[in-house]
């Protein structure tokens, strides 16, 4: 599954619950690869469209999906490189495929919950020792041809598959014969469910979910909405059970600017 995305992009953002439920309930028959492919797109878009306009985008995206963005960053702190938070991608995925998506995670979160400026080296570094990475070794990856040319393989791989929008999700199989997927914007969860069994050739059954605490434990830093898509839950429900592992000191709440996330106390 060829997962592609622009870590500065709203709505890449706002499918992060179904993707932690896919992973969580049906990863056993699938490789998650994430594709930074809105680079030159993004660029384009704070040219093409004045702040305010990508300001009330990011708040719309924010009310219709329950992931929290303040596109106040846009009027207040613009990003003026946008391509280097991908390079910094890039720079970290040297240091590992999880180590990538530890700071992608942790990128975006920064981006949309606390409006810094990601092309800032600084803020990047701070990033990077965040999610525990070898800070020389990342700081020289991302003035390194390696992580240049791996962002200019990511974009390669947008061409060749005919990606025009993001996010996208494109599904392959490993039978070469049969043909691939594409899903272009938001989904229902159970729209990409569907599309597993397709390639499947079957209804998988879904794994189960581990016990709330040890999904916390896990993912440190999630919102009341990835809760809510990964347990089937209500928001109400969700503030209910949050607010019992508040009570026994396992989590902390984090009031964002729309809806709430939650840390897990180690």
């Amino acid at each position: 599954m060829y997962l592609f995305i622009d870590p500065l992009c709203a709505e890449c953002w706002a499918l992060e619950p179904f993707i932690k439920k896919l992973q969580i309930e049906y990863g056993r028959f699938f490789t998650l690869r994430h594709i930074l492919s809105g680079t030159l797109a993004t660029l384009n878009l704070t040219k093409r469209r004045p702040p305010g306009n990508i300001a009330q985008s990011w708040k719309k995206t924010a009310s219709l999906s329950g992931m929290s963005c303040d596109g106040t960053l846009w009027t207040e702190n613009p990003i003026p490189s946008p391509h280097i938070a991908s390079l910094a991608i890039k720079a970290a995925e040297i240091q590992g495929r999880k180590a990538g998506i530890r700071f992608l995670r942790k990128l975006q979160e920064v981006v949309f919950l606390e409006k810094q400026n990601v092309s800032d080296e600084n803020v990047l570094m701070d990033v990077a020792h965040s999610v525990g990475l070898d800070l020389e070794e990342f700081h020289n990856d991302i003035h390194s041809p390696s992580a240049q040319k791996a962002l200019q393989c990511d974009l390669k791989i947008t061409t060749d598959m005919e990606v025009k929008e993001i996010p996208s999700l494109v599904f392959y199989h490993c039978d070469e014969d049969v043909e691939g997927l594409k899903v272009t914007g938001l989904y229902p969860y159970e729209t990409y469910v569907h599309i597993l069994e397709e390639m499947i050739g079957c209804r998988p059954k879904p794994s189960q979910v581990p016990p709330l605490e040890i999904f916390m434990k896990h993912f440190k830093f999630v919102a009341s909405k990835e809760i809510a898509v990964v347990y089937n839950m209500t928001l109400v429900q969700v503030e209910f059970e949050m607010k019992r592992l508040q009570l026994m000191q396992k989590v902390e709440r984090v009031p964002v600017k729309h809806g709430t996330f939650w840390r897990y106390l180690e």
